[in-house]
């Protein structure tokens, strides 16, 4: 009886090893896009019911159903512009984080860098201006004070005194 069970455990392990070896056929399914392709093409788009959050770091279920839109035109092929494009169509332009470079859209790529070289220029002729006054100033001493004729000697004195007293 032992012997059965012995030659009976060899032809279980053969059994296991043998379809392990030959798997199963599996089914095809549908290529899936990874999440990082479908977020990429999120951090473009803005949910269109929160406002001023990302579609990627959007919680929620309506942001959700789109990242499913997103990940089903992907798997259909789709192209990043023709997503886009589909959800400019379905929601304005609104919804993307950039601005289309058309009409009234154009001073959002104007006014920032022109803002900031009027400020440039602002602050270089402040530094400019600044300079001069100081140059233009005359030094603090008691004797440029005491050869001015204009001021009271017996005040520059008072002044001296009080100042040496603090």
């Amino acid at each position: 009886m032992r012997k059965d069970i012995y030659h009976l455990s060899w032809i279980i392990m053969g059994l296991v090893f043998w379809a392990l070896m030959n798997p199963l056929p599996g089914f095809a399914q549908e290529p899936t896009p990874p999440d990082d392709e479908v977020n990429e093409i999120a951090k473009q788009l803005y949910c269109p019911v929160c406002e001023n959050t990302p579609l990627d770091a959007c919680g929620t279920v309506a942001c959700e159903q789109w990242r499913g839109v997103i990940r089903e035109k992907l798997s259909q092929g789709w192209t990043e512009q023709e997503i886009k494009d589909y959800f400019v169509e379905q929601y304005g332009d609104r919804v993307l984080a950039e601005p289309p470079k058309r009409g009234f859209n154009w001073l959002a790529y104007i006014v920032p860098p022109a803002a900031f070289l009027i400020g440039a220029y602002v602050l270089y002729r402040g530094f400019v201006t600044w300079k001069a006054r100081d140059r233009d100033l005359p030094p603090d001493s008691e004797k440029d004070l005491e050869d001015r004729p204009d001021i009271d000697p017996e005040y520059i004195s008072r002044v001296n005194e009080e100042l040496r007293k603090r």
